[in-house]
């Protein structure tokens, strides 16, 4: 736990519980969410092929659990350390592009 409070830079072990349950909240919800999409799209088990089903609930619900990580963050006292988190995981997946400035280059 020392080594990921280090690398996370979280300096208590309340912190850190905040932090897993709202990776465990936001996780549950965005799984949940991705069910009533999918149906309001059409797209179900029965309707659909299991290969678009799956790839459409993994298509939706990656933008959910965006969303969501820093709506709960921010409701459990976090949000910068989620905001931070979003930042980090978006350019290392080559959407930086969306958190820069006009002013940077």
């Amino acid at each position: 736990m020392q080594k990921l409070k280090k690398r996370w830079g979280i300096h208590t072990n309340t912190q850190l519980v905040i932090i897993f349950v709202v990776f465990a909240v936001t996780g549950s919800s965005a799984a949940k969410l991705a069910t009533p999409l999918t149906e309001f799209f059409g797209i179900t088990k029965d309707s659909s092929s299991a290969f678009v089903y799956w790839f459409a609930r993994i298509f939706l619900i990656f933008p959910i659990y965006q969303v969501l990580l820093v709506f709960f963050g921010f409701i459990f006292g976090q949000f910068s350390f989620f905001w931070n988190f979003e930042k980090k995981m978006l350019s290392r997946m080559g959407l930086g592009f969306l958190f820069k400035s006009k002013n940077e280059s």
